[in-house]
């Protein structure tokens, strides 16, 4: 019974509308153990019916049947099926990928089996050794001979155990010591129970076989037995194929990243710069951020806003400009315009969420006097939750009578070394309050040192609580309403909402607070920082799409050089998706190694940076996070997958005949 048949097959090529018929009704039988040799001259249709049986031509006419059933050319994943399991071929002109191995060579077509990897070594270092090629497998195509290079392309056939193997004239570029050799192996494929179909022009070749088929413009005019087909024990194969899995494809696309490394590094270096930039400036404003963040938060804490009276008439919202109006009438003659009543309090206490108030007051130039020393501080306050426990640097906040004195303009200057020694004495302190009049009164008390601050404003500030600093000014007879309150909120994530709604809170018509967090201060200018460097970094990215263009190029000048190997490929069973995958993974080991090398500049850099920085700002200013991490290879992979789509779907797209033919 005939493991192959052909019926009636017809193929013509077109040049414009004129017709020129190849193949003119071809009928052939085929068995498994023959060694059916094509015989005729060029442009006899050889090649065309070779390509036809071997599944790579699809249009023409008539019927492929193997073991009995009909092979649909139309279904290109059966014909990928079909080539990958049952044929094997062998070139005259080798076809082997020059950038692998001797083993890689033959281990590329065991990818497309159900072997383990190991399985697959042992398998194609078994044929090489039984085609003599056992001490060869670590060199490369171009370091061997043409025999060598045949024998190479005779194991990689054998290897995924196909029931067919195509030989298109393979001793056409040997001489005849290889010629013979590989007759031999031809034979000895056919005696093993395969079925072996070689085209050629010699008649010496075709003697070998166990038939030969004469070709003669486009139809068979001799079809003659020399001897019988080798007896068959088994047909089935014992290996299995399967498509090409994602990890084959990958390594595959590694080999040849490797072996074109030198050129591909340029393509990492500019895509690197372009991720390193980016990085670079998300890692600074990261970096500016967090320092801007600790200021602040050292300056006062961003959970407790500032509530003070409103002083300016049709205000608008603009908080900041408002509460430095507020502030500047407090520190003035004008201090009766900005204390808040108790009625004026309670309406504060009643909006939703605030938990309580806590009243404090403010005063312009105190002075602080220990012994012989005296110091003019610009500043007197109250101690409240609005600021920051950052800010002490010895001792603990000021309780009934006792104060807070600063560091560097007072404690610093009593003792320069000891400056903590100050803590627990008492000083004198003076500053002037109003009377209901809004006359200056002057307030003097004497409190104990409880605490040394250091703030990160320019000023120095000295700070009571508000109980003490309400019992001095009842004693002086001067005005004991609070100057401000900071609100105690439930919940951190109701002091933005808080805020507003204290600010909607109207009397007399007018809107009664300016009502201040440093949260939302903070929020603006990590805004703005946030603004600026995502600008600098969209500037910056404006290299990533020269990159891409470059990895474009590229991938489409890969697809011209190795056209040959997308032909092999296919030969081999490959499917479009296969090729498709070859190059989109090529590229994303671009992307990835691009994305590596960005994270060690940057890193690199920013820790170089940081070191020479760190001695003026006392921070580390390039803050790289695991999101920027992760944004730079996700971006990476994003532009180097879509950079390859294009080539890999026209590499995928070429002919497999036109391919195996190009130069």
């Amino acid at each position: 019974m005939s493991f192959l048949t052909l019926r009636n097959i017809k193929k013509s090529y077109f040049l414009g509308k004129e017709e020129f018929p190849v193949l003119k009704g071809i009928d052939l039988d085929f068995e498994l153990g023959e060694f059916v040799s094509v015989l005729g001259e060029s442009g006899g249709g050889k090649s065309t019916l070779m390509n036809i049986i071997g599944g790579l031509d699809r249009n023409f006419e008539g019927e492929v049947t193997i073991n009995d059933e009909k092979l649909d050319h139309k279904q290109e994943r059966r014909l990928d099926e079909y080539r990958r399991g049952t044929i094997g071929y062998i070139y005259q002109s080798y076809n082997l990928i020059s950038h692998l191995s001797v083993l890689d060579n033959v281990l590329i077509s065991l990818d497309m089996t159900t072997m383990s990897h190991k399985e697959r070594e042992t398998r194609a270092k078994e044929l090489l050794e039984k085609v003599g090629l056992a001490d060869q497998i670590k060199k490369n195509p171009n370091q061997l001979s043409g025999g060598q290079k045949q024998r190479v392309a005779i194991a990689r056939a054998l290897a995924p155990d196909p029931q067919v193997i195509i030989a298109d004239e393979p001793t056409g570029a040997l001489d005849s010591q290889n010629t013979a050799e590989v007759l031999t192996l031809l034979q000895q494929i056919a005696a093993d129970g395969k079925l072996v179909i070689a085209v050629t022009h010699s008649q010496d070749v075709a003697d070998h076989g166990t038939r030969i088929v004469h070709l003669a413009d486009g139809k068979i005019d001799d079809n003659k037995r020399i001897k019988d087909a080798y007896p068959v024990t088994n047909t089935e194969s014992a290996i299995k194929s399967k498509p090409m899995s994602f990890m084959a494809s990958f390594q595959n696309a590694w080999k040849h990243f490797a072996h074109n490394f030198w050129r591909n590094s340029l393509i990492m270096i500019g895509t690197a710069i372009g991720l390193f930039a980016v990085l670079l400036f998300s890692g600074l404003g990261n970096g500016i951020n967090a320092y801007i963040n600790k200021q602040v938060g050292d300056l006062a804490n961003p959970n407790y806003p500032l509530i003070m009276k409103n002083v300016t008439p049709n205000a608008k919202g603009k908080q900041g400009t408002e509460l430095m109006q507020a502030t500047s009438q407090a520190l003035s003659t004008n201090y009766n315009s900005t204390t808040l009543s108790s009625t004026l309090i309670k309406k504060i206490e009643a909006v939703k969420h605030v938990s309580s108030v806590e009243p404090g007051y403010m005063f312009n130039g105190a002075n602080v006097a220990y012994g012989k020393i005296a110091v003019t501080t610009p500043q007197l306050n109250t101690w409240t939750h609005f600021k920051s426990s950052s800010q002490i640097k010895a001792g603990h906040i000021p309780g009934n009578g006792e104060v807070a004195v600063d560091k560097k303009t007072f404690a610093q200057v009593v003792d320069a070394k000891d400056w903590k020694s100050i803590i627990g004495k008492n000083v004198t302190l003076t500053f002037m309050g109003y009377n209901s009049e809004n006359q200056p009164i002057p307030v003097t008390m004497t409190l104990k040192v409880a605490a040394v601050v250091e703030s990160s404003q320019a000023s120095a500030v000295v700070s009571t609580n508000a109980a003490t600093m309400k019992k001095a000014l009842k004693a002086a007879g001067a005005n004991t309403e609070y100057t401000f309150v900071t609100a105690k909120i439930s919940k951190t994530e109701y002091v933005k909402s808080v805020t507003k709604q204290v600010n909607k809170i109207q009397n007399n018509g007018q809107r009664a607070f300016v009502a201040l967090s440093i949260g939302s201060i903070l929020d603006t200018i990590n805004t703005i920082i946030k603004l600026a460097t995502t600008v600098l970094a969209a500037i910056s990215a404006i290299s990533l799409i020269v990159s891409a263009l470059m990895i474009i190029v590229t991938m489409y000048m890969s697809v011209s050089e190795r056209t040959k190997e997308i032909g092999i490929l296919r030969a081999l069973g490959e499917s479009k998706r296969d090729i498709r995958r070859l190059f989109t993974s090529e590229s994303l080991i671009i992307g990835l190694m691009s994305a590596a090398l960005a994270l060690i500049m940057v890193f690199g850099l920013g820790f170089a940076l940081n070191k020479a920085l760190y001695s003026i700002a006392k921070f580390n200013m390039i803050q790289i996070s695991f999101g920027n991490v992760i944004f730079a290879i996700v971006i990476a992979l994003i532009i180097s997958f879509l950079a390859a789509l294009l080539p890999a779907r026209r590499a995928s797209r070429l002919n497999p005949i036109d391919a195996l033919a190009a130069d």
